[in-house]
């Protein structure tokens, strides 16, 4: 067996232990690959559109990123694509019926008849998150690497906000904030109150969701914590406007002992990296 033959087995032996994570929505993808073996990060990437895309410019934009970084060509122990949309609805386990789907999200946004539904459990929480995936976007991962995981956003960012949060008198207001989308998860003492997604241009727009979400859960505003995390820093004129109207805020920084090693500098999405 020559050198170079020895190597490509070893490296395809070391890539059978990597596990590749995805997320996917109409305004842009990232990605990260983890070495299972020792808990590092090996590869990450993102790529933010101009303008929201079509799911089929969706698509296009996975392979380019995936011909950026060869990702067609490498071996994966396990695949998961993350869904980032808004085309989803939260309903009590004990009440979910698989025959109803359609008429849980019709309430809360538009939806075709030709659309495929899905849906998550959320596991320990006894809740159900019925969605609408990119379908194109499954096939085309599926033509790839065949089976793999997928899941919406929103059911890795409920169960790994509930899991980490820490009993508090207070309820906490968590809202991820990428690529013009704020992810508004509240919690109280380890129970959800709510978990939404808006659509936002300007810092106006945003303190007006978070506002009227808290308003609608009749939350003080001097007493909940709300935890920012993101694209977003301290000084951001979000973070400004928010500290406007509620006394205690902070940047969330997810608990580092949960999070894979060797990510340096670099900042990968907290659903990718929670996906893992």
């Amino acid at each position: 067996m020559t050198e170079e033959v020895k190597n490509n087995v070893a490296d395809n032996a070391a890539q059978e232990f990597n596990k590749l994570s995805i997320q996917v929505s109409l305004s842009g993808l990232s990605f990260c690959v983890l070495d299972t073996i020792s808990n590092s990060i090996l590869d990450s990437g993102k790529l933010v559109f101009e303008k929201e895309r079509s799911p089929y410019g969706l698509q296009k934009g996975l392979v380019t990123l995936f011909e950026k970084h060869h990702l067609a060509k490498r071996i994966f122990s396990e695949i998961v694509v993350v869904h980032r949309n808004k085309l989803f609805s939260l309903v009590p386990k004990s009440l979910f019926n698989a025959d109803e789907m359609a008429n849980y999200l019709k309430f809360n946004t538009k939806i075709f008849a030709n659309d495929h539904i899905d849906y998550d459990e959320v596991e320990s929480y006894d809740m159900i998150n019925v969605y609408v995936p990119f379908v194109n976007i499954n096939n085309y991962i599926y033509e790839l690497f065949g089976e793999f995981t997928f899941k919406h956003n929103g059911t890795v960012m409920i169960a790994s906000l509930l899991s980490g949060h820490k009993t508090t008198k207070d309820p906490s207001c968590y809202v991820f904030i990428a690529d013009q989308q704020m992810d508004v998860t509240v919690i109280s003492q380890k129970k959800l109150l709510l978990y939404n997604s808006f659509d936002f241009t300007t810092k106006e727009d945003f303190i007006y969701y978070l506002l009227f979400t808290l308003e609608q859960l009749q939350l003080d505003t001097e007493t909940v914590k709300l935890k920012l995390f993101g694209e977003i820093e301290e000084g951001d004129v979000i973070y400004n406007i928010c500290h406007q109207y509620v006394k205690h805020i902070s940047i969330f920084v997810p608990s580092v002992s949960s999070l894979p090693m060797g990510m340096g500098k670099e900042s990968i999405d907290f659903t990718v990296l929670k996906a893992l």
